[in-house]
């Protein structure tokens, strides 16, 4: 059991679950911030576990290509993989794979209920794009532009998709102030995972372009995808102003700084250090916009 909780890579799983969490909280917020709504709770909840198997579904995805691609090798400098160290086997990931699949399918179904076609669409988008994170020779994280779409799932479609299964049509008639909050919010979110991958990239660089992984670092350089780092981590203080209009929600660029600084320092396995800094920044952030949104 133990073996198979750090395979899902828990660490990682704030980035799917803060979205979702920060769009329902602006949904019951009381205005001017929030839109006032008196959400499902139960439909609440289930988001954020159908959001969760999702991701759990992609890093599982991700491993097996990967190792079958062979970017994976045993004496990596990330987090252990484990198909490289032979901890499980090809068939057995496959298998999670499946069962993490049914049960992505299982909990989109009743929200699909809920939310109608476009919830069937967002749930199918997430499931191919998590194949095609890594699965074909057009993988998005070979191309190297995984970055924009980790903004858009964890980020901007995971908040609109959310408000959407909570308001229904309701959302389409809320204010257009309400709507721009609520993706700048969202936004934030997504750029926590894109600081995610930026830090992964910058540390599996030489990895990376060994197996034709043409990630931003890889093709452009260690310095542009640290100054890239730096562009995402300035702008979230000013994405976080214009979702609350609250200096409390800006106070994000304190953490984003400390990672941003532990990053340009890190070197070999310093880097996982900053991943999970990382992720722990992003649920930080969502407890910055509980305290500006209700006290």
């Amino acid at each position: 059991m133990l073996k198979w909780l750090k395979i899902i890579r828990p660490q990682s799983l704030f980035a799917s679950m803060c979205p979702v969490v920060v769009a329902w909280m602006m949904v019951v917020a009381p205005s001017p911030l929030g839109a006032g709504w008196n959400s499902d709770i139960v439909t609440g909840i289930i988001t954020i576990l159908c959001a969760l198997s999702l991701q759990i579904l992609s890093n599982l995805i991700n491993d097996y290509y990967d190792y079958v691609r062979g970017a994976d090798k045993e004496n990596r400098v990330g987090f252990h993989r484990p198909l490289a160290d032979g901890s499980v086997t090809l068939r057995q990931m496959r298998n999670a794979c499946l069962i993490t699949l049914v049960v992505s399918v299982a909990l989109g179904a009743y929200l699909i209920w809920v939310g109608g076609w476009i919830i069937l669409l967002i749930g199918l988008l997430s499931i191919f794009f998590a194949w095609l994170y890594t699965a074909t020779s057009y993988s998005l994280s070979y191309l190297g532009i995984a970055d924009v779409f980790v903004l858009l799932f964890y980020g901007l479609i995971a908040g609109w998709g959310t408000a959407w299964l909570l308001m229904g049509e309701n959302l389409l008639s809320a204010s257009n102030h309400f709507m721009l909050r609520l993706l700048a919010a969202t936004a934030v979110n997504g750029l926590w995972s894109m600081c995610v991958l930026m830090t992964n990239n910058l540390r599996d660089m030489e990895d990376d372009e060994a197996v034709g992984k043409r990630t931003f670092p890889v093709r452009f350089g260690k310095r542009a995808g640290e100054i890239m780092m730096g562009i995402v981590v300035a702008l979230m203080p000013i994405m976080a102003y214009m979702a609350t209009g609250s200096w409390v929600a800006t106070l994000v660029l304190i953490p984003g700084l400390v990672v941003y600084t532990m990053t340009l320092r890190a070197k070999g396995t310093d880097y996982n250090n900053c991943l999970v800094a990382a992720g722990l920044s992003n649920v930080v952030y969502t407890i910055l916009m509980a305290i500006t949104l209700y006290v």
